[in-house]
């Protein structure tokens, strides 16, 4: 009778044991999710947003730093007015922010 109540403590134990064992790791993917994982897909979310409520007339700032007027806006590419006359195509996700109405003329 006493083996018995001997190899009964020892299961629960070692579930124990197995569970604080994975408490790290558990706490660690908790602790990712709310520092990186998370904020990125909200990030990610408004930028989609952003880059679907493109109309013309929009004034924006490509990734790579170029500002313009939005004057066509297609599936996947807009057309923007770098300068007079001068227009270039560029893919939609390259659209990082959309400026105030009235920026560029004070640029």
């Amino acid at each position: 009778m006493l083996i018995s109540n001997a190899y009964a403590q020892a299961a629960d134990g070692a579930a124990q044991n197995s569970f604080m064992g994975l408490l790290p790791l558990i706490l660690m993917f908790v602790v990712l999710w709310f520092l990186m994982i998370r904020p990125q897909m909200k990030r990610a979310k408004e930028h989609k947003a952003m880059v679907e409520a493109l109309a013309k007339g929009d004034e924006v700032v490509t990734g790579g730093g170029i500002a313009g007027r939005v004057t066509e806006v297609g599936d996947t590419f807009v057309q923007l007015e770098i300068a007079p006359n001068t227009v270039v195509a560029v893919q939609k996700q390259a659209v990082a922010t959309v400026l105030p109405k009235g920026t560029l003329k004070a640029l």
